[in-house]
């Protein structure tokens, strides 16, 4: 969940991105930033700390993306956000900024659970239909789940369409159970 201040930075970000015509940099170093915030929890428990003082968390944060972090705009925001104490908000704002930045390049996020790795040629196609139905970008994590026995099950926001043979093999013992056979 991502609150209204950690959203309200995010947009902000997102804003001056587009008007100085940076955002696919601002996004890889968006991504950069989240990628290391998600991958260390004690990166995140340090910036959360109220006994740190803000100017430590400051020059880590410098520190740790100097070199990797690629824009000044970039880094001027992450200046923002210490001084005015909101890093402890870093991981929303940045996970905020990917949601928004989704949204206006118009690309959804679609979940694809099969019983086996599919071909990409399968993902290919299937990719196609989906952006030819939501009129959309489409974004797709690939899950295996062997016990699905086959098909799939292709989950959108709070949609899923279920085409897997577990499912069928489930509605089947419904209708017997409901005949009474």
């Amino acid at each position: 969940m991502i609150s209204k201040p950690a959203r309200r930075y995010a947009n902000a970000l997102l804003q001056i991105a587009i008007e100085q015509d940076q955002l696919d940099k601002i996004l890889e170093d968006v991504r950069l930033i989240d990628q290391t915030l998600s991958s260390s929890r004690e990166l995140r428990l340090f910036l959360k700390s109220p006994v740190i003082n803000t100017d430590d968390k400051k020059e880590a944060l410098e520190s740790i993306f100097e070199g990797s972090v690629t824009e000044d705009l970039m880094f001027n925001f992450l200046d923002l956000i210490s001084r005015k104490g909101r890093e402890t908000l870093l991981d929303q704002i940045m996970r905020g900024f990917i949601d928004l930045y989704k949204e206006h390049a118009g690309i959804i996020d679609v979940s694809v659970y099969t019983a086996m790795d599919v071909s990409e040629d399968i993902r290919s196609k299937l990719r196609e239909v989906l952006e030819s139905v939501t009129g959309k970008k489409v974004d797709a994590s690939y899950t295996e789940k062997p016990d699905l026995i086959g098909g799939m099950a292709v989950q959108i926001d709070d949609t899923v369409i279920d085409g897997t043979v577990k499912h069928k093999i489930n509605r089947l013992k419904t209708l017997f159970n409901e005949a009474d056979i």
